[in-house]
Parts: structure tokens; sequence; C-alpha cells
């Protein structure tokens, strides 16, 4: 029991992250537009958020900082594939690359730095004295709890809301959004560059609250896995909690079995497990590839398609 405890217990935390990126990314997809960008959002996000936080002494400037730094870096991918129409991949891939070549030099100087200040992590009063649940999701740091609230609050804003009405009206079908009013380049704009903004955040909260340090890689291609539960997920920001903390005890998993006597007489088998979660968002992202599978599963109809109002009735 303990063992499952604390497995669950680290797999809500570390899978938290994940969780700010895949709501993020749902949201500018479902205006219509793929970032494949996540992965060098949350690394630009991450390594100023620690080394904002480190200069200022506050967790939450950097947090503030992340969440710009990520907006930006969206704004750009925006530009480009919005206004200029080229190929969504093809500018989040290179947002990706840009992403994780600019943190590995900025963040340098920051690898040999003291720690810098740390996001609260707190035990809310009474809850976390409950037996089982009361560690498992009570006794952590204060970004885990907004987690909390992000996901059921997303869900509503998407499927209970006028604005959330007019953004999944522009992912699915732009033309008729514009004929009732909807602007579908400043929705796709916002959309884009708030998913920007949560994929900062959630950088921010692995480098000032999960793992808090920074190394050169620190997201270990879990903006990718956030990519891949948006499929997973449905477009369903509830889905994607729930995928985000089943894909942060998977990755919690071959850590905690490491004291167990089979795997310490075959570490093999815990290399193999190291591999589990980046297997399952490939096969995600190729099953999800095809058109069919991806109707099927509920994806935005306009998703990757530029928007050309003077082609509107075409």
């Amino acid at each position: 029991m303990a063992f499952l405890i604390n497995l669950l217990s680290a797999g809500i935390r570390s899978g938290t992250a994940i969780l700010f990126a895949t709501v993020g990314e749902i949201l500018a997809e479902r205006a219509g537009v793929l970032n494949l960008g996540v992965e060098g959002m949350m690394l630009m996000g991450a390594v100023t958020a620690y080394g904002v936080a480190y200069s200022t002494g506050s967790a939450w400037v950097g947090l503030l900082a992340a969440a710009a730094m990520g907006g930006l870096l969206a704004l750009l991918h925006a530009f480009v594939t919005i206004t200029l129409r080229a190929d969504q991949v093809v500018s989040g891939l290179a947002l990706t690359f840009l992403g994780s070549g600019l943190s590995a030099v900025v963040g340098a100087p920051l690898v040999e730095v003291a720690q810098a200040p740390r996001l609260p992590a707190f035990n809310i009063p009474l809850l976390a004295d409950l037996p089982v649940l009361g560690p498992i999701l009570f006794q952590h740091n204060v970004m885990v709890y907004i987690g909390f609230l992000l996901a059921p609050l997303a869900w509503f804003y998407v499927f209970r809301t006028r604005p959330g009405m007019e953004l999944r009206a522009v992912g699915e079908y732009p033309a008729a959004a514009d004929v009732m009013g909807v602007s579908v380049y400043r929705t796709r704009y916002l959309y884009v560059v708030v998913g920007g903004v949560f994929a900062g955040i959630a950088g921010a909260a692995l480098s000032l609250a999960i793992t808090p340090l920074w190394v050169e890689g620190l997201t270990a291609g879990q903006g990718w896995i956030a990519v891949g539960l948006v499929i997973f997920a449905g477009w369903n920001p509830l889905r994607a909690a729930l995928g985000s903390y089943l894909f942060g005890a998977i990755r919690r998993l071959p850590l905690d079995l490491q004291n167990v006597g089979f795997f310490l007489r075959n570490p093999t088998y815990g290399y193999f497990m190291n591999m589990l979660p980046y297997l399952f968002t490939i096969a995600v992202l190729v099953i999800g590839s095809r058109e069919a599978m991806r109707r099927r599963v509920g994806a935005p109809a306009a998703l990757g398609q530029p928007y050309v109002r003077e082609e509107r009735g075409k």
C-alpha cells in the first residue's frame, strides 16, 4: 500500500507539468492550429523561470516570466502559420529546435548556480490527514493544486460557455464562424498564445516545483507527450488530466522499482520501462496522423488548415 501511495502521489506531481502543456495545446488545436513546438516552449519556460527566480529572489516572478516567454514564442508561431500561412508542422518543429537550442545556450550559466527559490508546497488542512487520499491528493506544491482546478475549468469553458462555443466553431468550420461574426484570425491568435502561456507555465512548474533545478533538456520529451495526449484525450481537458497523471505515474514507476529485487538483478527491464511513455506517445501520434482516425477520435475538422477569408465561398 505504501508503494502504491508513493507511486500515485509522485505520478500526480510529475504529471502536473504535462497537464498544463496538454490543456494549452488542446485550446490551440480547438482553434484549428497545430503547435508541435510545445517541447521548445516548455524548455524556454523552464530556463526563464529558473533564471528570473534566481535573479529576483521570487519564484512567482519567475513563473510570470515563463508564462510571458511561452506566450511570445507561441505568438511567433501564430504569425508564421496564421498570417503567413506557413505549414504548421514545419513551424512547430522549428519552434521546438529553437527552444531546445536557445535554452541550452541561455541556461548554461544556470547549471552551476545555487538553488533558485521554489514555488511553495503545503498540505491542505484536515484533508491532508485523510488515510490514503491525504498523501496522494493533498500534500503537494501549489502547482499541483492549480492543476486540479485547471482541467475542470477548461472543460467548462470549452463546452459550456459562449466563448468556448466560438472556439470550437473556429476549429470545426471557420467559414461559418466568420459569417456569424466571429473573428477567425483573432480567435486563432488568442488561443495559440494562450497555449504558449500554458506551455511556459508547465516549464516553470518543472524547474521551480517538481524538479527544482535547471539542466539542459530538463523536460526530457514531456512536451511531445503532451502533444500525444491531446489525441489520446480526444481534445477533452478532463480526459487530458487523467492521461497526464497516468503518464506521470508511468514515468515515475521505473524509479520506484529500482529497489525491487527483480529489477536490481535485471536492470535492463528498468531501461525498457523508461521507454514506455515515449513509445506510447509515438504510437498515438502515428495513429492520430491518419485522417480517418482523427475524425473518429474527435479532432477539430479544420485542424492544421490555414483559413483564407477570400476563399470562404469556394
